[in-house]
């Protein structure tokens, strides 16, 4: 009896041992392909251990017999995609009221629009956004702290929190009579130094991890000239300054060629949208390195319904600058990192921006680099991007080869984060 006894206790030991193994992220995972997103190769057959969320080895001699096995057939594995330009918290795309949504709703419904959005996201691949800027109250980063604790399912979320913006620039909720949802410094509403550094500061306590600024006039707001330069270049400096003394990198909203130039100098990690790029400043960005974040799928995509007749003219005005600014940056070999803007769009559709860049001329194995490796160059981390032993077990597949077709990606058919099993066929 006391034999029968101690065998069960063993039993019962070892399957909860199992069962912890499944918990935190521990699988056999067997494709017939892997890509290599550094060199184009492909690797085959694939079969990735991953243990406790992370890669423990790729085709190895022998097998764990700890862990189960994933099937997925004729796939190639890919590493999990990175939008670098999202907005997981808003929703310009659905609903009637979104250009009233920052006075009809609370930090409380944007954050339960990111629970949804995120997953979204997630289920289309994307298993890491830099999130682009949220309305006031934090909600982008309350959002990251409940994936980050697992309240809720979603990418890894590197928020922006509030804009860094001029009074009644772009960024700036205007259009709406004096004294209502006027802001200040905290909500990221900053005039001259002081105030700018006070806005950085405040971002900073409440847990951002890039700072976002509006360096000239937008699309989706009140004014004639979406190109105009709104900052000076020395309050750029200032940003980019104070950004970095806590560690963070600055990403920069920048339509037209002056205040591009502007924002590139002043030393920001990013040039977002880059609508009128020129020969100079493509030379000034790969002499520093600058990121270009295109966002180009927006040009594929009608305006949302309820669009004012002043967003409908200067998208149109843009238009063959955006095209023109593409081609140069994809001829001229400037740092491209995927940015989709989702939240102006659906955000599942993040995922049509791989087609948007290759159609535009860019080639398929450029198009997913620009999703992962490049992206995690841009964020600063060494950990994911690549399906290589000791990163991230964050990984997607598809029924195929995307360097021959990459509309595949927009249906991956697997999708792995931190060696939880999110979707699989």
């Amino acid at each position: 009896m006391i034999s029968l006894r101690i065998a069960l206790f063993f039993m019962l030991v070892f399957f909860s041992v199992m069962h912890c193994e499944a918990k935190q992220g521990s699988h056999i995972v067997r494709a017939a392909h892997m890509l290599d997103v550094t060199n184009g190769s492909i690797i085959s057959p694939a079969v990735v251990v991953v243990r406790n969320g992370v890669i423990e080895s790729i085709n190895p001699k022998t097998l764990p017999s700890d862990l189960a096995t994933v099937e997925l057939g004729n796939s190639t594995l890919l590493p999990g995609f990175i939008d670098m330009h999202s907005h997981v918290t808003l929703d310009f795309f659905n609903g009637n009221h979104w250009t009233t949504a920052t006075v009809m709703e609370t930090p409380a419904d944007w954050a339960l629009h990111g629970v949804e959005f995120g997953g979204n996201m997630l289920m289309a691949g994307f298993t890491t956004v830099r999130d682009a800027g949220a309305w006031p109250g934090f909600p982008d980063v309350a959002l990251m702290k409940a994936i980050e604790r697992g309240a809720v399912q979603g990418p890894r979320v590197f928020p922006a929190g509030h804009y860094i913006t001029i009074t009644g620039g772009h960024c700036d909720v205007t259009g709406f009579a004096p004294g209502i949802m006027e802001l200040g410094p905290k909500q990221g509403v900053a005039d001259g130094k002081d105030e700018i550094i006070k806005a950085i500061r405040y971002q900073a306590k409440h847990g951002v991890k890039v700072i976002k600024v509006c360096a000239t006039a937008g699309v989706f707001s009140k004014g004639t000239s979406p190109g105009a330069q709104q900052y000076s270049d020395e309050e750029l400096v200032t940003i980019v300054e104070e950004a970095s003394r806590h560690g963070l990198k600055v990403m920069a909203h920048a339509h037209g060629s002056e205040g591009i130039m502007a924002a590139v100098k002043a030393g920001v990690a990013s040039i977002e949208h880059g609508s009128m790029l020129t020969k100079e400043i493509i030379q000034e960005m790969k002499k520093r390195g600058t990121y270009y974040v295109p966002t180009i799928h927006l040009q594929d995509v009608p305006l949302p319904p309820n669009t004012p007749q002043w967003t409908v003219d200067k998208s149109n005005y843009l238009t063959p600058y955006v095209e023109k600014s593409f081609a140069m940056a994809v001829s001229e070999g400037v740092n491209i990192a995927l940015g989709s803007d989702a939240g102006v769009m659906a955000h599942a559709d993040a995922r049509k921006e791989f087609y948007a860049m290759v159609k535009r001329g860019m080639t398929a194995l450029h198009a997913l680099q620009t999703s992962t490796v490049n992206a995690a160059d841009l964020l600063g981390v060494t950990d994911r991007g690549q399906l290589k032993v000791g990163m991230l077990a964050d990984m997607v597949a598809v029924a195929g080869n995307p360097l021959k077709d990459i509309r595949l990606v927009e249906n991956v058919q697997f999708v792995m984060k931190d060696g939880d099993i999110i979707k699989q066929p």
